[in-house]
């Protein structure tokens, strides 16, 4: 025979737990979005649907971020080396071989490290940003560009040559796939939808973009520009802030087609400047910065409705190519791809507040720290 004290415990045991837990989760309605993806500093993403870049505003470092040295990373495709530059000084501090042809430096997903991308030799040269000194070097395939997904579960090399997308694990560098984008010549730059789900990747030598399904690794389909140039046509890639529409840099074209939010269609042309080229956005993320390659120009852009702003000349001309923002807002700094420098502009009124000379044909200049939870990588894509 049962102990009665044993079964009246038992009996108050179950009265207690059906009181005290929690009724079951009514399920999400049809339509609700998913949950925001978890970033470094365990935050949600940007909850903000007119402004995405909502925390990546002026000096909105995460605690990794305010970490880093204040450095200027400069990256050449002509000399195979790394510059390094002290922003308050202007003063070159540093210069590291890192290759035969290295393209960008790209900031990791969780902005632990900066990754100076070459793709001749198939290797990443990891750079501490706590400390400015690179690391052994990484083998990956055909580095041209390098992005990460929004969850951080991937790096994806932007294969150039090989048209193609290599999927690695980012914290052990080990291949996970490939996907081939045959119409894609000269795969180039990327962005992603607020959501993640989608990447928009311009075909530079193809005069159009490819949109990629992100969990699945597939490519959906390819967009031809209205005036399909194949010489230097597509190039840098920026989603608006409310992501209405994405803003792609057409060097041939001089100025910036308007694709739709859901990357089906072009919507309109804005004529910029000979040899459109990279896009960055202020601090605030109203304007929209286009570097004007061929022009020696920069045009600032209404960032949420394309509109022109204005045109800044750089005093006795230049090439402005690729860099970005500081983190406070304040300038824009910009590699000389053909002149052997690097312009800082005022974001007040671009006047040029300096002009630093370096090595031979710099490239995706990565100012470093940048505001942000998370990189998706580039020369410092944050939200």
């Amino acid at each position: 025979m049962r102990n009665p004290c044993l079964v009246l415990a038992l009996l108050a045991v179950a009265a207690l737990a059906a009181c005290s837990s929690t009724p079951p989760a009514t399920p999400p309605a049809a339509g609700t979005p998913a949950p925001a993806p978890a970033t470094v500093d365990g935050n949600p993403a940007a909850a903000n649907a007119h402004n995405i870049y909502a925390d990546a505003g002026a000096d909105m470092l995460s605690a990794t971020a305010k970490a880093a040295k204040q450095l200027v990373y400069v990256p050449h495709t002509g000399s195979g080396d790394v510059w390094v530059i002290d922003p308050a000084t202007f003063a070159v501090v540093a210069k590291y071989p890192a290759g035969k042809e290295i393209q960008h430096v790209v900031p990791s997903w969780d902005m632990n490290t900066l990754y100076a991308t070459d793709d001749l030799k198939n290797h990443l040269v990891p750079f501490d940003p706590k400390t400015g000194q690179p690391g052994p070097e990484i083998p990956v395939t055909d580095p041209y560009n390098m992005y990460f997904t929004l969850d951080g579960q991937y790096a994806i090399s932007v294969a150039e040559a090989r048209r193609q997308l290599v999927w690695y694990d980012p914290h052990t560098w080990a291949r996970r796939d490939v996907t081939p984008v045959p119409g894609c010549a000269g795969i180039d730059h990327a962005d992603f939808s607020p959501d993640g789900t989608t990447a928009v990747f311009t075909c530079e030598f193809a005069g159009q973009v490819a949109v990629v399904d992100v969990p699945s690794h597939k490519v959906l389909r390819l967009v031809p520009m209205p005036q399909r140039h194949t010489h230097m046509g597509p190039q840098d890639i920026k989603l608006a802030p409310d992501g209405s529409v994405y803003y792609i840099a057409d060097s041939d074209a001089d100025g910036v087609w308007v694709l739709d939010g859901a990357a089906t269609k072009v919507l309109r042309f804005i004529p910029t400047g000979m040899g459109a080229h990279g896009l960055y956005l202020s601090r605030d993320a109203r304007q929209l910065y286009v570097t004007n390659r061929h022009e020696g120009s920069v045009s600032v852009l209404d960032a949420y409705t394309g509109e022109i702003v204005t045109k800044w000349m750089i005093p006795g001309g230049g090439s402005p190519d690729m860099g970005n923002v500081t983190a406070d807002g304040a300038q824009l700094w910009l590699s000389g791809r053909y002149d052997r420098a690097v312009y800082v502009l005022s974001t007040k009124d671009g006047s040029l507040i300096g002009k630093i000379p370096v090595g031979n044909q710099p490239h995706g200049l990565c100012v470093w720290p940048q505001p942000g939870h998370y990189s998706l990588g580039h020369t410092g894509i944050t939200r």
